[in-house]
């Protein structure tokens, strides 16, 4: 039911009214004891579909199958009319079932044509089917016709028609010749979705006297065949290169019609010279890219589930290099009648409401229509408990005996949809489904499921209690589900119980008991160790466990993660494995396992083995392979392998492995199927079937295996119905209106037989209704469109293949997929905790608003802005803090004092968020304010210093005023005594006097509100020190101290723990300078305090700016770059951007020494390299030269070239393809055949002779002149033009003369 509906004006009060009384649809459960005796209408469970094409050849089956208690009886209309199958010897009604089977053998089908419905009647109701239309598939013969030859002009445009015959269903068409060969489709030939065949433009090989046109219709499997065309292409007038144009469709635009959910199907198909280009586009908007995909080397577009979206004008365009022309398709979406709701059956006690709604849409509207019983509901019985509103039957005051069944038919246009849903009024006392005296058995800290389910007529109301007494509610840690079952969610030892549900409603009460018992984990206390073991030696792993007592446990040891083997070697105890005579196959990791009924828990440990003592070499080897495979008492599940064993190379044959070969399903993979001792010569297999089977047998010693022996026979088992159901059988939604029911296919080995297919059902959980099922094959999933949101559903996968189906599978439970939420949390209220948090409240949405799996409220919150602001605050940035789960409160920390807030919350599914809630503005109390923004000491003196701060950036409050402290610092760095001052608010600076000189000082700076200080901002700051200046006297290049050369990076020291006082004199003191290989080194002594320090620089007695280098932190800096054999002009300055005052040092002067003088290397010279090059520019012109002379005077004579050169390299000229053979390097071989620019390639890749030449005209570059790589001249040797682009194939690079005489060098 949907309680959702808007209804019409008038009508709601009434509905209102009426759903104040409505109870939720009961659900019939499947226990067959339950069902005994239980009334129930009539329900179509197997219909056909509503068009049935049928092939003459075959029966005409159409089915019918109904459910309902008592049974019902079936009878069927035709064409509107009685249909009698008693009275027709060739229709036959099966059993206990309304499907009809029409033997149509030496009768004709056509007589059974027509529309048929099925009625399936009890005492109770009637259902009926949709109306099936039988019709008989029809493959006609094509009329006959003669064909014209056709003789066309190369380059145009070509249509070969085919029109089929009108067959049921459309044939398939294909084009083929007379040899059945396809014809060859490309870009230029294609077949239109009509089937005719179509050339955008002709070409010699096009003529032929075999295009033929096929139709095949699939229901007969018969092919037809038209004349064969006869095409012929001229070439003695060709078509000239043309704009494309359409071939179809016609004009520039069309119009095309789709229903929703089928496939569009667009085309277009031009002609032009060169071949055009197809694409497509979607004016005012965009192609859908998962549903769009292009055939036909993009003549058809197709667009699948199509959707009213996917209407509006589909553009496509056709391109070549003279022009591009456009097709516009109007495309309007129409939609048959589709459910949006359907009707579902209602189970009702006597006096109770409920409604049936019937809620489709389509493309015109649907028209609804409703029937009670197969009749009109406005011709059926008058019934004042019932009304009808559009879509909508509402059901009052139900009393026995006024079960029925109801049929809504919405049509329009383009089909009907029609559903049965019955009503059964029922009146039953509670029964209680779960087996009583059940014992559920749990693990401590697992969550512990006591089920109650329950049926009755009105539902029942379950309520729980615990030790008979105690009476169970919902809240930590019990939670009582909706169908009765109780979750504990974590279990605990007192918890252990009895514990009785009671399923009560006003026809009486039924109880049942079962009992919870809460066990002790398994844990392992001593795991096993690494072990380094001696090869011959034993291994001994150690693992005890602790476990409940009243649990059996099982012991299991694996190595690499497979159980050890059953070999006499390893022993395993109830808490160690032994492994005796350890070998090199022993090493890996060995893992304990202890299982119980309900738990587990592992440990493991690796084992290393070591060389032992050496002892005599013994040689093993490997078996040989077995022999004389045999295969006797063969059945359909199984065989008897015999064979004979090979030699065992002084190893005993410790087991034989037996693999097979499905040369069915997997060819060529050979898989284990069974051990065999190593003294057996035959076992017994046990087989799956439909499998070709093959077998080979390969026995094992201590070396290793043997290769496989030769294969068997093939046996072949005969196909049967599947064993085995798919696994991991899943539903879950990934979208809204979606289920996707997936899971993990049967591989074809456990097919068990041909046409392995998968029967998916599935139905809404907890409402009683049919499953629906669809029956697919070669998937892993299938996709359930158009649920409701967010719906508990029973999903199960069925196997059945051509010979049965397998066991009925379990079902399981899954969700279908959910949208954001509707609703927002109301009642929000905000409680100040303090000046940096709040908390909130708020009511909790309804669950039916969640629309998915809620995971909690993300609350908003946004600092709008604080009391003390004097100018509008900058926008603030949004804070989100997340609380999970069903909450209703959550707190709010890090929060501004004395601040205005905004909040808003919203609810949080797996979609995503829910509407807001109405904004929550809430304010924060006073709180200490932050540190004072700065605290400087300016203006130090002998015995004062002057304080000067900022007020906090943060107030959090009204301020109140500061609090300053201070106290001297000693040269040990012993604090003295505190003096404590305070300030009021308005007050920002303080000289201190009467202080000691050349003193530290350390400052304590706070500001407060009236809820107190906040946080201190310190600093330290000394006295002026009393002192007289000394002038240094520097020698150029000396120093006092000189400090040594530097040849690598130079450290800088830590600067002093305090600060240097800063002298009453100069700020500097001695200046040194020295000289290395890197530079000049300058030193100083520097007395001042947050200044910047520069090292300043000019050559002598120049009139430039000074140059100068930043180097605070620093008392001694390098001045790299300077030219030798000058003197400079060096000071240090230091500059305070606070202060006008500039500090420096007088000016030392630098003397850079000259660099000695070095070698000098010719072949830097400059003249030496101008000689170098006038010689090779003199060899270049003579070379030119001689190449002129000899195209003016003739053939040169290559052979005297040859003999005076000997050149290796030099190759005998070609004269096929006119190039300089006798002059190109070996490396040039590669590219024999590529043309040189400016000449013309014909179609087969050789260069005609007539085009060819030895002049070097012919291969010049065109009238402009260009340089070579060594700067010579040549353009004036290219006199030839460059040929018209458009003349054959051209050489992509353009060659010059200078390369061509490469040779000659």
């Amino acid at each position: 039911m949907d309680r959702n509906r808007k209804w019409v004006p008038g009508f709601g009060a009434v509905l209102l009214t009426l759903l104040s009384h409505m109870t939720s649809a009961l659900e019939v459960p499947l226990d067959p004891k339950v069902l005994e005796g239980l009334p129930q209408p009539p329900t179509i469970t197997l219909q056909s579909p509503k068009d049935y094409i049928f092939d003459p050849r075959e029966n005409i089956v159409i089915h019918c199958e109904a459910k309902g208690k008592p049974h019902p009886s079936f009878s069927w209309t035709r064409n509107g009319t009685h249909f009698d199958e008693e009275k027709d010897p060739k229709v036959l009604m099966k059993p206990s079932s309304g499907t009809l089977v029409i033997d149509i053998s030496g009768e004709k089908a056509e007589a059974y044509e027509g529309t048929y419905q099925c009625t399936a009647h009890n005492e109770h109701g009637t259902a009926v089917s949709n109306s099936i239309v039988i019709r008989q598939s029809r493959s006609p013969l094509w009329s006959k016709e003669r064909n014209e030859a056709i003789v066309v002009q190369i380059g145009v445009s070509l249509v070969l028609q085919c029109r089929p015959p009108a067959g049921l269903p459309p044939p398939v068409i294909f084009w083929m010749d007379n040899n059945f060969q396809r014809l060859q489709l490309d870009k230029r030939v294609s077949q239109a979705l009509n089937g005719d065949l179509y050339f955008s433009n002709v070409l010699p090989e096009d003529t032929r006297s075999d295009y033929i046109c096929y139709a095949r219709f699939p229901h007969t499997q018969t092919i037809q065949q038209k004349q064969p065309i006869s095409v012929t292409v001229l070439d003695n007038s060709p078509e000239g290169e043309r704009r494309p144009g359409f071939m179809t469709p016609f004009g520039a635009t069309s119009t095309k019609m789709v229903l929703r959910g089928e496939t569009l199907e667009l085309e277009c198909i031009a002609d032009g010279l060169p071949t055009p280009e197809m694409s497509w586009q979607k004016d005012g908007g965009e192609l859908p890219s998962t549903r769009t995909s292009f055939y036909n080397f993009k003549r058809t577009l197709k667009v699948s589930e199509v959707n009213e979206a996917d209407g509006g004008d589909y553009r496509c365009t056709a391109t070549n290099n003279l022009g591009t022309a456009y097709h516009i398709i109007k495309v309007t979406v129409k939609a048959a009648p589709f459910w949006v709701s359907a009707p579902r059956n209602l189970i009702l006690a006597p006096n109770e409401t409920g409604i049936l709604t019937c809620r489709v849409n389509g493309e015109p509207k649907p028209k609804i229509s409703w029937f009670v019983n197969g009749v009109p509901i406005e011709n059926a019985p008058e019934d004042h408990s019932r009304k009808v509103d559009d879509d909508t039957v509402i059901l009052s005051n139900v009393q026995s005996g006024s079960s029925a069944v109801y049929q809504c038919n919405a049509s329009n246009d383009f089909g009907y949809l029609m559903a049965n849903a019955f009503v059964n009024v029922l009146a039953e006392p509670p029964r209680v489904l779960t087996p009583p005296n059940r014992v559920y058995q749990v693990i401590t800290n697992n969550p512990a499921l006591l089920h109650c389910a329950s049926f009755g007529s009105p539902i029942p109301t379950i309520t729980w209690f615990k030790d008979s007494q105690t009476s169970v509610k919902n809240g930590d840690p019990y939670v009582i589900h909706e169908n009765g079952t109780l979750d504990i969610h974590v279990a605990q030892p007192l918890n252990s119980g009895k514990y009785t549900c009671i399923a009560t409603n006003i026809l009486g009460i039924k109880e049942n008991h079962v009992f919870l018992e809460v066990k002790e984990p398994t844990r392992i206390l001593m795991q096993p160790e690494y072990k380094v073991v001696q090869r011959g030696m034993s291994a001994v792993f150690e693992c005890k466990v602790k476990h409940d007592p009243s649990l059996i446990p099982t012991m299991t040891w694996l190595k690499d993660n497979t159980e050890v083997s059953k070999d006499e070697r390893f022993q395993v105890d109830v808490d160690s494995l032994t492994i005796t005579d350890v070998e090199d196959e022993d090493e890996g990791t060995y893992t304990c396992i202890m299982n119980t009924t309900l738990d587990q828990d592992s440990a493991s440990a690796m084992l290393t083995v070591v060389e032992a003592t050496p002892t005599p070499a013994i040689v093993y080897e490997s078996p040989d392979p077995p022999t004389d495979l045999e295969l006797t008492d063969q059945t359909a599940r199984s065989v008897q392998l015999t064979w004979t064993p090979g030699d065992e190379h002084n190893s005993p044959t410790e087991k034989f492995l037996i693999q097979y070969e499905d040369l069915l399903h997997q060819p060529g993979v050979w898989i284990n199927l069974t051990d065999a001792s190593g003294t057996s010569t035959t076992a017994q297999l046990k087989l799956s079937p439909y499998v070709y089977y093959s077998f080979r047998v390969l026995g094992m010693n201590r070396v290793g295996y043997s290769q496989p022996s030769q294969p068997s026979s093939q046996y072949r088992t005969t196909p049967a119905a599947p064993d085995d159901n798919p696994s991991d059988v899943s539903g879950v939604g990934t979208q809204p209106g979606n289920l996707v029911i997936s899971w993990t296919p049967l591989t074809g080995f456990q097919a068990n037989g041909p046409n392995l297919e998968y029967r998916v059902q599935w139905r809404a959980k907890d409402v009683d209704e049919d499953w629906s099922s669809k029956n697919v094959a070669n998937v892993s999933q299938f996709v359930v469109t158009r649920t409701p949101i967010y719906v508990p559903y029973e999903v199960k996968v069925q196997a059945l293949n051509d010979y049965g189906t397998a066991s009925e599978p379990e079902a399981v439970f899954g969700y279908s997929g959910e949208d954001l939420p509707l609703s927002a949390p109301d009642s929000v209220q905000v409680m100040v905790h303090n000046s940096t948090l709040a908390e909130v409240h708020w009511e909790p949405v309804s669950s039916p608003s969640v629309r998915g799996k809620l995971q909690g409220y993300k609350v908003y919150y946004r600092r709008e802005r604080g009391f003390h602001d004097t100018e509008e605050a900058a926008e603030q940035r949004e804070q989100v803090l997340t609380f999970s789960g069903n909450r209703s409160e959550g707190r709010l920390p890090g929060l501004q004092p004395y601040s205005l807030y905004n909040l808003t919350i919203r609810v949080l599914n797996s979609k995503g968020e829910g509407p807001p809630s109405p904004s929550k503005k809430f304010e924060t109390p006073e709180g200490v304010p932050g540190p004072p923004s700065f605290l400087n000491v300016v203006n130090p003196s002998l015995d004062s210093l002057t304080l000067e701060w900022g007020p906090p950036m943060n107030n959090n409050g009204r301020l109140a005023g500061y609090t300053l402290k201070y106290q001297p610092v000693n040269t040990t760095k012993e604090l003295g005594p505190v003096k404590s001052m305070s300030f009021p608010a308005n007050e920002t600076s303080i000289t201190l006097g009467y202080l000691n000189s050349s003193m530290l000082y350390k400052f304590y700076l706070s500001a407060k509100t009236i809820k107190g200080s906040g946080p201190i901002i310190t600093e330290e700051a000394f006295t002026v020190m009393d002192t007289t200046r000394t002038q240094p006297t520097v020698e150029t290049g000396k120093g006092p101290t000189e400090p040594p050369h530097p040849t690598s990076p130079i450290t800088q020291s830590p600067p002093p723990l305090f600060h240097k006082a800063p002298p009453v004199g100069p700020a500097f003191g001695n200046v040194n300078t020295s000289m290395s290989e890197d530079g000049a080194v300058i030193s100083w002594d520097y007395f001042g305090h947050h200044k910047n320090v520069y090292v300043e620089y000019i050559v002598e007695n120049s009139k430039d700016d000074w140059k100068k280098e930043l180097v605070n932190g620093s008392h001694w800096h390098m001045i790299k770059g300077l030219k030798p054999g000058t003197s400079y002009k060096v000071r240090v300055v230091a500059r305070d951007p606070s202060d006008p005052t500039v500090h420096s040092t007088d000016e030392v002067l630098v003397a850079v020494p000259a660099v000695p003088s070095r070698q000098v290397d010719i072949a830097t010279q400059g003249w030496f390299i101008g000689l170098m090059c006038a010689i090779a520019l003199l060899i270049l012109v003579l070379l030119i030269v001689c190449f002129i002379k000899r195209n003016k005077g003739g053939k040169y004579p290559v052979k005297e070239k040859e003999d005076a050169h000997q050149d290796p390299e030099i190759q005998p000229m070609k004269e096929d393809d006119g190039t300089f053979g006798e002059y190109r390097s070996m490396e040039s071989d590669t590219e024999d055949h590529k043309p040189l620019k400016g000449s013309r390639t014909p179609s087969n890749g050789t260069v005609r002779r007539d085009e060819s030449d030895d002049s070097l005209v012919d291969y010049g570059e065109g009238g402009d002149g260009q340089f070579n790589e060594d700067g010579s001249f040549i353009g004036q040797y290219s006199g030839k033009k460059e040929k018209d682009t458009h003349e054959g194939n051209e050489s992509s690079e353009a060659p010059s003369p200078v390369n061509a005489m490469n040779s000659f060098v």
